[in-house]
């Protein structure tokens, strides 16, 4: 009879001890995953207003004037190439932002799972497919428009290009922009991959009740195994 006593007590401690040690653990990892979840969600938040800024068809004077010339540089071209580089002016004084972003990346993917990595691709590939527009646009299709002789099928075939090109450089109104539904549905992605970090405290409480009756289905086989071995 004492040793039974004996054994429950020790039972009762050591699920005591168990208990408070689940609700530990799991607050100190769901108080971490809370903080990631909110610095990711918040500078996602802060990139989307980025690029909106970046794609901003005004601009004030001299702004894309700092890239280098070369010597023989028509002011034609000139003109030309400082609309274009108007982008990654912008891009530059905002480029901190995107590299924090990126440096969350592989946490995320730890606390998430690999598929979280998905919102932080896509939004390079935003940012790539911007820079590459301003770059087309600048050297190619903005110099050629009205000075290089065409064919009606390649100036169409140009204008096409041309203006596929300009959607992705400039924010435009709702039925012709490409890039902002595209920025949309990465903040609702990543909406969606951070929000279970966002747990009420009473799944830290079941989780510790859910901890405790493994513990006890672990005695109960281990008691259960010694009573046979002494049969």
């Amino acid at each position: 009879m004492l040793d039974f006593i004996s054994s429950i007590a020790i039972l009762i401690a050591a699920l005591t001890f168990i208990a408070g040690v689940s609700a530990w653990r799991r607050e100190f990892v769901g108080k971490h995953r809370i903080e990631l979840a909110e610095s990711v969600l918040a500078m996602f938040y802060e990139a989307a207003d980025a690029i909106k800024q970046i794609r901003n068809p005004s601009s004030f004077v001299g702004e894309g004037a700092t890239r280098k010339r070369s010597k023989n540089e028509l002011a034609e071209d000139s003109r030309l190439l400082d609309q274009a580089n108007i982008i990654f002016e912008r891009y530059k004084k905002r480029e901190a932002l995107f590299s924090q972003i990126g440096a969350k990346r592989y946490r995320v993917m730890a606390m998430f799972g690999p598929s979280s990595k998905e919102p932080f691709e896509e939004l390079d590939a935003i940012i790539n497919e911007i820079l590459n527009a301003a770059r087309m646009l600048g050297s190619h299709y903005w110099p050629r428009q009205g000075r290089v002789e065409m064919t009606p099928k390649e100036f169409k075939k140009h204008q096409e290009e041309m203006q596929n090109y300009e959607m992705v450089f400039w924010l435009m109104d709702e039925d012709k922009d490409t890039i902002s539904p595209r920025v949309q549905k990465i903040i609702e992605k990543i909406e969606s991959i951070l929000q279970p970090a966002f747990v009420s405290q009473n799944n830290f409480v079941t989780g510790a009740i859910d901890d405790i009756k493994s513990y006890i289905g672990m005695f109960g086989r281990l008691f259960k195994k010694q009573e046979s071995n002494n049969k």
